[in-house]
């Protein structure tokens, strides 16, 4: 069985061009990773998600441990099987859902006991358990469990949740122990302090980890913040090795990230915005709620690659949403996650010519320019 691997292909300032290898097919960096929580990406078949170019999806150990449990699905020939997505799955390890969705928990040094948020069982989640969950499922890429802090936090606090990821990571390691052909990934937290992360980085570089996750941002901070806490803590990071921006986000978030050295990016926010009615194109954000597209023949943007984006009217697609019909969260859920893997299939491109600055101000230029005039 192929180990896991990175290559790291080509850079451009901190922007950083690069290639996953793994037994069940290559990730090319940078990368988004639509979200499949419960074992699907919402209002998609596969082979659509496949078809945007998309070659890794995530999946949840939180939602999936709940239902349908990661035993069943074990027994139903793994995660991959169980969707029909014989591509690269990453899966994160629980520990934010646990810690914002759950009804009541209580964390130790052991890990987490918590109630679901679906029927009020009792679970118990450690570091141990997390990776066995993950192995379960057959994942192709595993997070060390971590506890996740919202900002702002205190110091004293964002130190405690620091330090106790760090244990955890070690025993996540220790729990992974090689499993052959899969990626282990440790995750820096320390909130928005310099200090913090730094000492976080350095800890897991000691540890030793496949790839380096930035978790504990996009929890509501603003993006001059993240951005700064990226500036600071991707230095600290292993250059030969892929460094992933957890749960981000938004285009110009991935692109302000790409041009800090991030490679790997996952949000369930372009599903989400498409079935509430909102598309990305390279003109920014269509919001087909808007009255002015009732009468609109024109296509969201006839230059798209994706088909979609071409073949239905402005018009139709704003009755889809209006009707709240489900065509409406498919096709643009759809055309979403295709602007996603067009832009980071730009940014790749532009990187390895060199040109990646040119790349990131046409492709802010064409949001600033916005959506064409309504007729």
């Amino acid at each position: 069985m192929t180990d896991f691997q990175f290559d790291l292909i080509a850079t451009d300032g901190a922007a950083r061009r690069g290639r996953i290898s793994t037994p069940r097919g290559q990730i090319n960096t940078p990368a988004f990773m639509p979200v499949g929580t419960a074992a699907t990406v919402k209002a998609m078949y596969p082979e659509q998600v496949a078809e945007t170019g998309a070659e890794v999806l995530l999946g949840n150990t939180y939602h999936l441990m709940l239902r349908p449990g990661a035993e069943r699905i074990a027994s139903l020939g793994g995660l991959h099987e169980f969707m029909d997505w014989q591509k690269p799955i990453l899966t994160d390890s629980g520990g934010f859902q646990v810690m914002s969705l759950s009804k009541l928990r209580k964390l130790t040094e052991e890990g987490v006991t918590f109630q679901s948020h679906i029927d009020g069982s009792k679970h118990e989640l450690t570091p141990e358990r997390s990776i066995e969950i993950q192995i379960l499922l057959d994942s192709d890429i595993i997070m060390q469990l971590d506890e996740c802090l919202a900002l702002p936090a205190e110091h004293k606090e964002m130190e405690r949740a620091m330090e106790l990821s760090l244990r955890w990571a070690d025993r996540s390691k220790a729990a992974f122990n090689k499993s052959k052909g899969r990626g282990l990934f440790g995750i820096v937290q320390g909130g928005d302090n310099a200090e913090l992360r730094a000492r976080s980085a350095h800890g897991l570089r000691d540890i030793g980890f496949h790839g380096y996750s930035v978790g504990g941002l996009a929890v509501g901070e603003p993006q001059d913040v993240m951005f700064r806490v990226l500036d600071e803590v991707v230095p600290e990071l292993p250059q030969d090795a892929p460094h992933y921006l957890m749960g981000v986000g938004k285009p110009d978030d991935i692109l302000g990230a790409i041009e800090r050295g991030i490679d790997m990016f996952d949000c369930v926010h372009p599903t989400r915005a498409g079935r509430h009615g909102h598309a990305y194109t390279r003109m920014g954000v269509v919001n087909l709620k808007n009255a002015r597209h009732k009468d609109d023949p024109r296509p969201l943007d006839e230059s798209s690659p994706n088909p979609n984006c071409r073949r239905f009217s402005r018009a139709y697609l704003h009755h889809l949403v209006r009707t709240e019909e489900i065509l409406g969260a498919m096709v643009l859920s759809q055309v979403n996650l295709s602007y996603y893997q067009e832009l980071t299939a730009g940014a790749r491109s532009a990187i390895e010519r060199g040109q990646f600055t040119d790349f990131a101000a046409e492709t802010r230029a064409g949001w600033a320019r916005g959506d064409i005039a309504a007729l």
